[in-house]
């Protein structure tokens, strides 16, 4: 048998923000579920909660070149 790991599948959405309210990220899973809610400059806390604190680096290099309002489907 092959046992890889399982892929999760994420949506990822980069919104941006006007005036006083800063730009935000959206972690959605392969339902649209919303999995996450974080500002672009302060990930972490939002990551850990989701069990994705190991890939941080990873998708934050990512969202950095995300355009805004566009949904970029991630398998991890």
């Amino acid at each position: 048998m092959n046992h890889e790991p399982s892929t999760m599948i994420y949506h990822i959405i980069k919104v941006k923000g006007v005036a006083k309210i800063p730009d935000y990220v959206q972690l959605r899973d392969d339902k649209f579920t919303l999995l996450a809610y974080f500002r672009v400059d302060r990930p972490d806390k939002s990551l850990d909660k989701v069990g994705l604190h190991d890939k941080t680096e990873y998708i934050m290099n990512i969202i950095k070149d995300l355009p805004f309002g566009q949904i970029l489907k991630l398998e991890l």
